[in-house]
């Protein structure tokens, strides 16, 4: 399969209207977000870290994203989170359940929805929102839209609807229509739409209006150097089985383990807690990634110029269909999860050269955070303008 271009150049934003007076220039804005995995609440600090120079930020979140947006912005003032209820991915025995997931959202909609559509609309007026973003959350686009209130969608998700991924198996074609249902559901009818993935297949007709960027790199990415230490990072999910870690062992190479907690060494593996600055500092001096296959981390580690396996879990279809354009762009390999052994990852190892020459074109290339603020300063220009 093949992808046009990793990423071609980007039509210019709208014209943006004449800036009005500094304090009308502030605006308070509410982002809510998914709080499954790290990867949102990355992508949206990265975002908030921009915003919070001239705006107000009001944030709703939960899980892994609420502990990792209240630790970053503890003490600071323009920023101020709230707990909120949400849908996370159900497992049993270790691996991702589809149908309880299923099931729990379905419950999620029929009670928890209504109520909480209902606070965030008494919040966001009590706050005098003037912009609101979602990254995969519906019950702030519910809200806004009720009050009238711009809704700029910015995710990952929504390349199931836009994206022509005609060149994916047939499988996973039919896996991501069956999903972009549940993205339509989520978020319809956004204001402005903004995909953010490492990857850049030509957008379905009909989808000409969203905008494509690349991952939001956060600063602390942007400002490492890449250096080669002579060890494998590797972050996995919480629910990973132990042969997992059995294939790390014997790869001839020191592992640094992240996202399975503080644990005892097993053998060259050693595992650590989740601490954000030595993550990033290990993820840009080590040799390669052996990881999930998140947008984000991918977008990250492509970045800094890091050859990739990553590891899609059987039932996980969006982390699949990443694995694929990663394999694609030649940046990288995968293997499932629950199959991936020790040969799978000395071939790897053995075979980093062949992902250079491609790592080469889009190291230090793919950041899209500047394009995703010129989006929301057209918007909030246009409201201003509406106002006046």
């Amino acid at each position: 399969m093949a992808v046009t271009s990793i990423f071609p150049t980007t039509p210019a934003p709208p014209q943006a209207l004449p800036r009005q007076d500094t304090a009308r220039e502030m605006a308070r804005i509410a982002i809510s977000l998914c709080g499954e995995g790290r990867g949102h609440a990355t992508r949206i600090c990265t975002l908030i870290e921009r915003l919070i120079e001239r705006h107000e930020i009001l944030v709703f979140t939960l899980d892994d994203a609420l502990g990792l947006l209240t630790r970053r912005f503890a003490g600071d003032r323009r920023v101020e989170i709230r707990e909120i209820p949400g849908i996370v991915f159900q497992y049993t025995g270790g691996r991702l359940d589809v149908l309880r997931s299923i099931r729990k959202g379905l419950d999620y909609q029929a009670r928890t929805l209504g109520p909480l559509v209902d606070r965030l609309m008494s919040e966001l007026e009590a706050f005098g929102a003037d912009l609101a973003i979602t990254d995969f959350e519906p019950g702030l686009p519910r809200a806004a839209k009720r009050l009238g209130i711009p809704l700029i969608s910015v995710d990952h998700q929504h390349f199931l609807l836009a994206y022509d991924l005609s060149c994916l198996p047939w499988s996973l074609r039919l896996q991501a229509w069956l999903m972009s249902n549940a993205v339509w559901m989520y978020v319809s009818e956004p204001t402005d739409t903004v995909i953010s993935a490492f990857f850049r297949p030509p957008l379905r007709r009909g989808w000409e209006h969203a905008t494509q960027v690349g991952p939001l790199v956060r600063r602390e990415i942007r400002q490492q150097q890449p250096t080669d230490q002579g060890f494998i990072l590797s972050y996995l999910r919480r629910h990973t089985p132990f042969e997992t870690i059995a294939a790390l062992v014997d790869c001839g190479m020191p592992v640094k383990v992240y996202g399975l907690g503080h644990r005892q060494s097993v053998g060259d593996v050693s595992f650590h807690a989740i601490d954000e600055k030595s993550f990033v500092e290990d993820l840009a001096s080590c040799h390669a990634v052996i990881s999930a296959a998140g947008n984000q981390l991918i977008g990250e580690s492509l970045f800094l110029g890091k050859p990739m396996l990553v590891l899609p879990e059987r039932a996980h279809a969006e982390q699949l269909m990443n694995s694929h354009f990663l394999k694609d762009m030649g940046c990288g390999s995968f293997s499932l999860l629950e199959t991936v052994d020790e040969k799978v990852v000395r071939d790897f190892l053995d075979q980093l050269d062949r992902f250079r020459p491609a790592l080469e074109q889009v190291q230090g290339q793919l950041d899209g955070t500047d394009r995703v603020v010129e989006v929301i300063d057209h918007r909030l220009a246009g409201r201003v303008s509406d106002a006046a």
